[in-house]
């Protein structure tokens, strides 16, 4: 069984980018994060984990859209 929180280092390897992102992307309110503890130690619930990465496949989609391929673009 999976955990239902995740440390920030945790979140950084599933999406394959540095803990530093995954730190901005917590403080900027873009991934919703919760701290806990004495230490105010950040956790990722993997529910919200999940919805931001289906969040952003919908972004990714919208911007595909709104930007087609040019010929430029086709010829590399």
């Amino acid at each position: 069984m999976e955990p239902r929180f995740l440390l920030l280092s945790d979140v950084a390897a599933e999406l394959n980018v540095t803990d530093s992102q995954v730190y901005h992307m917590v403080r900027s309110g873009e991934l919703p994060a919760i701290k806990i503890g004495g230490r105010g130690q950040w956790r990722v619930e993997r529910a919200r984990l999940e919805e931001y990465i289906q969040r952003k496949y919908a972004e990714t989609a919208e911007w595909v859209r709104s930007n087609p391929l040019n010929e430029r673009d086709t010829a590399e």
